[in-house]
């Protein structure tokens, strides 16, 4: 006992010695590009959120004994009650699964064009949550916090390391076309952290104009009324020089100011080749939803083409009184449901990962693939879909500093619980941030007497993904 106190205590003093990371950020330029303090494996990240909760059973975690079983009772669970009530029995998914690739892998006909992407994805099936509730679920995956007001993980970045692009935010959310998650802005928000670093909200799917300079008003005089304002406020920051916060407001208006002429080109995706809008989906006039969250996947690339360094995709949103309609939430007519989600998703996703392979943009960007937590493998007692389960679902990395075609973790025979290389929320958040070259116990921000951070008081790197 005494030894296994002093390697403790060596190990404790070891942890207590990291110095905490404080990015050297200049007030008057917020977004300019930092160094990790580690050699990164990627430079930007695209994260695409399915909202609602997307059934691991039914799109990647295959289980033949499911299959076998269909029909039967959950083992052990004949009096089981979770989120909105007591379960029925064992159903397998509507949809067959194929083997994919040289992987293998097997993956349902719900997705068979991210199947044929198989290759190219890392899948992680043992996750767990903290919740079975929508709201912090949503908050925990994005924030690391079941609770509103911490920042996001998008957040987290653009404060360490800034972005490679003047024009541009650091930080691009881009909602479904049908609205925002349930949490809404909380999920791109940044919290405590500087309000600079908070993720700028704007898609395709609508025409951005409001950022247009009048017609009235000439280019020289809006220029020259811009250089009058510059001058005025670099005078204004020479007689008070402490004033930081006006320093990062000013920084931020000039910010919007290089947006009115950066943001309406970037998102006018007219432009792109007819085949590449082909390929997305982005033409399909028989499902103007898909083609809608297809522009949204062109605008997702265009923005990592132009150095954003941090862009977050949502598939699904959150209205009252549609549940299941517009989302992911598949509690009563399961199968009815994500026949309407699965092509909205499909193609244009598999598109996104073909096509930023093709531009060698894979090899500097880390996609993720994630949701807030799983289904049972049992229908609902009365009804025909399956009730929320935060103790085993996937998600899939694809892109830089991750093996190709893999598989780690995995559920149970039903995939109702992680049994192998279980993760948490928190490690998959320190993966992320390990392949920004970022140490997720350093990446710190002082407030209200805590020294917080993105992955709380956890978080292990998972080491079974890096390639």
């Amino acid at each position: 006992m005494g030894l296994g106190g002093v390697a403790l205590a060596q190990l404790l003093g070891a942890r207590a010695a990291k110095p905490p990371f404080r990015p050297d950020i200049v007030p008057t330029r917020p977004y300019a590009a930092r160094h990790a303090h580690a050699r990164p494996k990627a430079q930007q990240v695209l994260v695409i959120f399915c909202s609602g909760a997307c059934s691991q059973i039914d799109t990647f975690d295959h289980k033949p004994e499911l299959i076998r079983r269909h029909g039967q009772s959950l083992p052990g669970a004949d009096s089981l009650v979770t989120f909105q009530g007591k379960q029925g029995s064992l159903n397998r998914s509507p949809w067959a699964f194929q083997p994919y690739g040289q992987s293998g892998k097997q993956i349902s006909d719900l997705v068979p064009r991210i199947g044929q992407m198989a290759d190219e994805l890392c899948f992680i099936h043992s996750l767990t949550g903290k919740t079975n509730t929508h709201g912090p679920a949503e908050n925990y995956m994005c924030t690391g916090s079941t609770l509103e007001g911490f920042p996001s993980m998008g957040a987290w970045t653009s404060y360490a390391l800034g972005s490679e692009n003047d024009n541009l935010p650091a930080y691009v959310a881009i909602p479904d076309p049908r609205g925002t998650p349930q949490s809404s802005v909380n999920c791109w928000g940044s919290g405590f952290l500087p309000a600079a670093f908070q993720g700028t909200a704007f898609n395709a799917a609508e025409p951005i104009n409001n950022l247009a300079r009048p017609e009235t008003i000439s280019r020289t005089t809006d220029e020259a009324t811009r250089a009058f304002l510059r001058r005025m406020n670099q005078r204004h920051l020479q007689r008070y020089p402490g004033e930081s916060e006006l320093a990062a407001r000013i920084a931020s208006h000039e910010l919007a100011a290089r947006m009115q002429m950066s943001v309406p080109e970037v998102s006018d995706i007219s432009s792109e080749p007819q085949h590449v809008l082909r390929s997305y989906g982005a033409d399909d006039s028989q499902n103007p939803l898909k083609a809608a969250f297809a522009r949204n996947c062109i605008l997702a690339r265009r923005l990592v083409e132009q150095g954003v360094r941090f862009v977050q995709l949502f598939n699904g949103a959150y209205q009252t009184g549609g549940e299941g309609v517009s989302n992911w939430d598949g509690h009563k007519v399961l199968k009815e449901q994500y026949a309407k989600h699965g092509p909205v998703l499909d193609q244009p996703v598999a598109a996104l990962l073909a096509d930023m392979k093709q531009r060698g943009l894979l090899e500097q960007t880390l996609v993720v693939w994630c949701t807030e937590f799983g289904r049972m493998p049992t229908f609902q007692v009365g009804a025909s879909g399956r009730d929320h389960n935060p103790d085993g679902f996937t998600a899939w990395l694809a892109g830089a500093g991750v093996k190709r075609g893999h598989t780690h973790g995995a559920t149970d025979e039903f995939s109702y619980k992680a049994v192998q290389d279980v993760a948490t929320v928190h490690d998959f958040h320190a993966t992320i941030l390990h392949l920004l070259g970022l140490e997720h116990e350093r990446l710190t921000f002082y407030h209200n007497g805590f020294e917080r951070r993105l992955t709380d008081v956890e978080g292990e790197v998972i080491e079974g993904v890096l390639a």
